[in-house]
């Protein structure tokens, strides 16, 4: 099929999905919930989200050298670096956990060690400064500190040991040629590189900052007043520094590099969204299985109830900072901390439609132990998250 078609193709769905007229639908029943959330997260989140994830990507793949990558996170880079950038990286990108994918993709395919790209990958969407800063004011500082540290933590001792799992793989994957380590020379200084990355990642940011709570003020609400100013400000200086910095090939190649991504990408996240919205629904409402029986499974402090919720948490689909309220009304209904604690630090860093794009840049198998850490180690810091704060 031509690239073309593919284009049309997936704009029209794009549309379809975002003017869908999902309130005029006679029947409530997770059908409908599957499709209010496939119209919900083409409003919310592909505008103003993956768009710009994807050019970011595309730019990694086209304007950062492999080499500059494997320095920073490669095979032979200093471990400490390059596992204390991907940890912290949430706080700068505020994305969730379908947005990350394309930049993770991008610098793994780059030659990033898989280590780093996982606690990358595990980071992006869990590392989110406002969402922690809410999760403290809403549900306790206690639930906030926990979330931070939990965040962190997880994102390195993951990443260390997918690492260690797939040693063998990882010196494969170098000696086949996948992390070559030859100098290039860099078309642009690194600080018009930092400048124009910096200018795409803060219209990432600014676009999708969130509105505060009713009364909140001070620099998150200040911030917010401004958001489309400050957005408009740092897109007209990134399209500057493409007039001047860049070449009219370098320009096509990263759009073509950028389609590469959406087009691999998209059609995966939109079956995961609809799977997620027949399995769970939307938030508040229900799917084939009842948020009743979710509540009654994370009551208390069992090692069944931790799991239950890091299990449902790493499947359900979390737009970012939704996860606040969302547990907010679960505690309310009798879950217990370390459940709730579980489920906020599975949930926004994985699901289901996260989990069928990771299975495609790195594999079943590297997939599904990834997945099966993230929940184990969701399921221990919330018992003892609930055996200390009772």
């Amino acid at each position: 099929m031509r690239e073309k078609n593919k284009f049309l193709i997936m704009l029209a769905a794009f549309l379809a999905s975002f003017y869908l007229p999902v309130e005029l639908f006679p029947w409530r029943n997770p059908v409908f919930e599957a499709l209010a959330l496939v119209r919900s997260y083409a409003r919310e989140h592909v505008l103003l989200c993956l768009i710009p994830a994807f050019f970011i990507a595309g730019a990694i793949s086209v304007f950062i050298s492999q080499a500059s990558v494997i320095k920073y996170f490669g095979a032979k880079a200093n471990k400490f670096l390059a596992y204390s950038v991907a940890s912290v990286s949430g706080t700068i990108l505020a994305v969730c956990s379908c947005t990350v994918l394309p930049l993770f993709s991008g610098i793994y395919k780059r030659g990033a060690g898989l280590g780093p790209a996982t606690a990358f990958l595990y980071s992006g969407p869990a590392i989110n400064v406002l969402a922690i800063a809410m999760t403290a004011r809403i549900l306790g500082w206690e639930f906030g500190l926990a979330r931070a540290v939990g965040a962190i933590l997880f994102s390195v001792v993951i990443g260390f040991l997918m690492h260690l799992i797939f040693l063998k793989e990882e010196h494969e994957r170098k000696a086949a040629g996948g992390l070559v380590t030859a100098q290039v020379e860099e078309p642009r200084s690194l600080w018009q590189n930092g400048m124009y990355f910096a200018a795409m990642v803060a219209v990432l940011v600014f676009a999708n900052w969130a509105e505060p709570g009713e009364g909140e003020s001070g620099i998150w609400a200040a911030l917010f007043q401004v958001k489309w100013y400050v957005t408009a400000g740092c897109f007209a200086a990134l399209l500057v520094m493409m007039g001047k910095w860049f070449r009219k090939d370098e320009l096509k190649t990263w759009t073509q590099s950028t389609w590469d991504y959406a087009k691999q990408i998209m059609p995966l996240l939109l079956l995961g969204v609809l799977l997620a919205g027949v399995l769970l629904g939307r938030p508040g409402h229900e799917g084939l299985i009842p948020s009743g029986m979710i509540a009654m499974a994370v009551g208390g402090n069992s090692v069944a109830a931790n799991f239950s919720a890091a299990i449902v948490g790493a499947f359900m689909y979390f737009a970012t900072l939704t996860e606040v309220p969302i547990l907010q009304g679960l505690l309310g209904a009798g879950m217990g901390k370390g459940p709730a604690l579980a489920l906020l630090l599975a949930g926004p860093a994985l699901s289901l439609p996260n989990m069928l794009v990771i299975r495609k840049v790195l594999g079943t198998k590297k997939t599904a132990v990834y997945i099966t850490l993230v929940v184990v180690m969701a399921t221990v810091s919330g018992i003892v998250f609930g055996a200390v704060v009772r």
